[in-house]
């Protein structure tokens, strides 16, 4: 006897569960598109420029690095199913039930009424008022709502449209390159451009004796995956025989100097192949004498006499 209750008493169990579950009433499936581009990184490489020349002959040089990436780049079509449905709420039975009588027996009359109208009627106004009212008499499932419809993703489906190479070269701006003189490192920032001047007559090289220096090794790192790229410049033995002399003439004292000894100095410079450096101290002791127009009017007379050209005050 307790067996036969058990047994009877396991369906009734189930049926119960359905009855107050109820079923979804499913809507059409509904698709999402779009496009998405992957982009997988192949290569990730360093550039010096520090032009064709490997030796300096002169103490600036003016270095571009670049930063440069290869990537594949791949276009997909992506298109997302959802399943929709309207879940069962047991509550809206109550006027759906009703509704679903009045609406089926107006279906039944607009598929009669069809008939001599040569099916001039919408569908929606036969086969759509039978389906709403059927689904309204069902009391296990409730009427299809767009309103408050839920979904599930229910497959994803990928088509790939183009598959390509794509190259980047971009600046190495504002970041550090290191430059190696013999047993001194130095530390330098690139400008916004990517570009490094690299002078020798100039901080942090003009508070060292680098006269015996014969290479620099300038490199740079990415610190995201350490892709690195070196380069080597010779300084000249010329050159080099000329730094000391040069930062002596440019950074020692100038006022303390007669007009004689700042002819002398601007004079050298150019002698000595530094017209860059010349004309920039020239220009310089201009300037440090133009609050006294007699001092600054008495250097350029003497300069241009010293050098057989012809000097113009710029202010």
């Amino acid at each position: 006897m307790p067996v036969r209750s058990t047994s009877f008493l396991l369906p009734v169990t189930l049926a119960g569960v359905t009855v107050l579950s109820g079923c979804a009433n499913h809507l059409p499936q509904r698709s999402e598109h779009e496009e998405r581009v992957d982009r997988k990184l192949i290569e990730h490489s360093l550039q010096i420029n520090a032009g064709e020349k490997e030796v300096l002959e002169l103490p600036q040089r003016r270095i571009k690095v670049l930063d440069q990436h290869q990537y594949e780049v791949t276009d997909f079509e992506v298109t997302r199913h959802y399943d929709r449905y309207t879940p069962y709420q047991p509550w809206r039975e109550l006027y759906e039930i009703p509704l679903g009588a009045v609406t089926l027996v107006a279906g039944i009359g607009a598929n009669i009424l069809n008939v001599p109208l040569l099916g001039s009627l919408p569908e929606s106004a036969t086969h759509g008022l039978v389906v709403y009212g059927l689904d309204g008499l069902n009391p296990f499932m409730n009427v299809a709502s767009n309103g408050r419809s839920e979904q599930n993703l229910a497959s994803i489906d990928e088509k790939q449209l183009d598959k390509r190479v794509e190259y980047t070269s971009l600046p190495w701006a504002e970041r550090p390159v290191e430059i190696r003189a013999g047993k001194a490192r130095y530390e330098l920032l690139t400008d916004p451009n990517g570009f490094l001047r690299l002078n020798l007559l100039e901080d942090p090289f003009a508070g060292q004796d680098i006269s015996g220096v014969g290479k620099l090794d300038i490199s740079v790192t990415a610190p995201e995956d350490n892709a690195r790229a070196e380069r080597t410049l010779t300084v000249s033995r010329n050159l080099r025989s000329k730094l000391l002399e040069a930062h002596e003439l440019i950074y020692d004292d100038l006022e303390e100097d007669d007009v004689s000894r700042w002819v002398h100095r601007v004079k050298r410079l150019s002698e000595l192949g530094l017209e860059e450096e010349s004309s920039e101290l020239e220009q310089n002791l201009i300037e440090l004498s133009q609050n006294d127009p007699d001092l600054q009017k008495e250097f350029v007379e003497a300069l241009a006499k010293a050098t057989g050209t012809h000097r113009t005050i710029t202010q």
